[in-house]
């Protein structure tokens, strides 16, 4: 048997499976060292990738059973049309090279208009029943198991917003699936006759929202009641932004699964039970599934983050206030720039960014603790503690200490560190490091600020109070 996508998430799962069944399974893999070390020596593995005649043929010569989990989603380019092409060379050469089966796992949809993402997934569906080679189409909507996407944008939502603002669609109907019952009829379906070839639906027990679900984790996790209020507006792209700020999907990914939302993801047959066999012990239930995943994650990570987080944001945020004082004489007393804006100005812009570095700043942190990369968690926290030191240390030095050119060096130093912040935020996300190059774009603009008034009252004495009795 062959496996394609076996670092990820379904298929890592179910390579070990089909070893446990008795079968032989072979890998094609382009980075053959991400393969899970628990069974990396137990499968015949093939260095390539699927978009190459010649890796693919030589994956597939003597395969009687290949499985398709494959998709283009990563954010670069045209998912829809490289599926498609990656879909039709794939089926050519299982057909070339004398494929028993083709086995893909695709998503569960309606009939009619479907977002991209739904689209594709049934497209390449076609092109894989087309190709003259018995194939079992397998549809499954949300798979839950930790490690899933879909999953985890639902648990990370859940966790990370006791309070939101959604779009309505998350109240449309969702039949999820236990990951644990998808790999039975995974399995299973390499056994099919040679005379069935279509789809399957898939899915657990219980039809729920989006909502119910959410709701259901937080109870199941110890969370809080989250307040979710619907609204019309927010479009599968703001949608995708706010998952990809909030939570570690990545953006390539989150947005085609928000799209997928739009639609109602039930099953329409119920053939798969009596084809392939009910997974031992029946269907897994909704709660059964995230007890299960609840064992591999820890749900209290994010508060504790951000809890750590907000308290060093609010303390420099005070500090700062404390050592601020626009009002003086002295402030008042220096030359500005023209694009000094007004005063009133400031309030809104800090607080909206302190917002945004505690939020950005929380999930990176927390997102590398997840991966299990404590080291980096450990140096972006110091990091950011160092960032606020410098951020309220500027308002000592300019309002208090009176010290231009200083201020203006601190800011400069500021401006540095915010931009290291938002470098070592990227790789977990777009929107994470764009929060964080706002407050690098500002803490820039305050430098130019800063330079500029250092410039203006380069001549000017330092000013200092009147003391009683001295005339001034």
């Amino acid at each position: 048997m062959l496996v394609t996508g076996a670092t990820g998430y379904i298929g890592s799962h179910l390579v070990p499976r089909l070893l446990d069944a008795g079968h032989r399974v072979r890998v094609l893999s382009r980075r053959p060292e991400r393969l899970t070390d628990s069974w990396r020596e137990r499968v015949e593995v093939c260095r390539g990738d699927a978009t190459d005649d010649d890796a693919l043929s030589a994956a597939l010569a003597g395969v009687d059973v290949a499985y398709y989990l494959l998709h283009s989603m990563d954010g670069r380019g045209d998912f829809v049309a490289r599926d498609r092409r990656l879909a039709t060379r794939f089926a050519a050469a299982a057909r070339e090279t004398g494929v028993g089966r083709i086995v893909y796992l695709s998503g569960l949809h309606p009939d009619g208009e479907l977002s991209p993402h739904l689209a594709s997934r049934v497209e390449v569906g076609e092109i894989l029943l087309g190709s003259g080679v018995p194939t079992a189409v397998l549809q499954a909507g949300v798979v839950l198991g930790a490690g899933s996407a879909s999953f985890d944008m639902l648990r990370h939502l859940t966790e990370r917003l006791p309070a939101m603002v959604a779009p309505r669609w998350l109240d449309n109907a969702i039949q999820p699936i236990a990951v644990d019952d998808v790999l039975h009829y995974l399995v299973r379906a390499a056994e099919l006759p040679p005379d069935v070839s279509r789809g399957f639906d898939l899915g657990g027990p219980q039809v729920l929202t989006y909502r119910q679900m959410m709701q259901r984790y937080a109870e199941l996790a110890g969370l809080r009641r989250r307040l979710i209020v619907a609204v019309p507006v927010l479009t599968p792209g703001l949608a995708s932004l706010w998952v990809g700020l909030v939570t570690p999907i990545d953006s390539g990914i989150a947005r085609p699964l928000v799209g997928s939302l739009l639609h109602d993801a039930v099953r329409g047959d119920f053939d798969a039970e009596g084809v392939m066999g009910e997974p031992p012990g029946g269907p897994t239930g909704f709660n059964t599934a995230i007890a299960r995943t609840l064992r591999d994650v820890d749900p209290g990570l994010w508060s504790r983050t951000l809890g750590v987080v907000a308290a060093s944001v609010v303390a420099t945020a005070v500090a700062g206030g404390l050592l601020t004082d626009p009002t003086s004489g002295w402030y008042r007393r220096l030359r500005k720039p023209t694009f000094q804006p007004p005063a009133a100005a400031f309030a809104p812009v800090w607080t909206s960014l302190y917002a945004l570095i505690t939020v950005s700043a929380a999930a990176a942190i927390a997102d590398a603790r997840e991966a299990g990369r404590n080291r980096e968690a450990d140096e972006f926290q110091r990091a950011l503690l160092l960032n606020l030191g410098l951020n309220a240390s500027w308002s000592g030095v300019f309002f208090r200490g009176h010290a231009l050119v200083p201020a203006a060096a601190t800011a400069a130093l500021l401006t540095l560190s915010s931009a290291d912040l938002a470098r070592r935020a990227a790789p977990h996300g777009p929107g994470k490091a764009a929060a964080l190059g706002l407050y690098a774009a500002w803490c820039a603009f305050a430098t130019a600020l800063s330079a500029a008034i250092a410039v203006k009252n380069r001549r000017r004495p330092r000013w200092s109070p009147p003391r009683p009795g001295r005339r001034r």
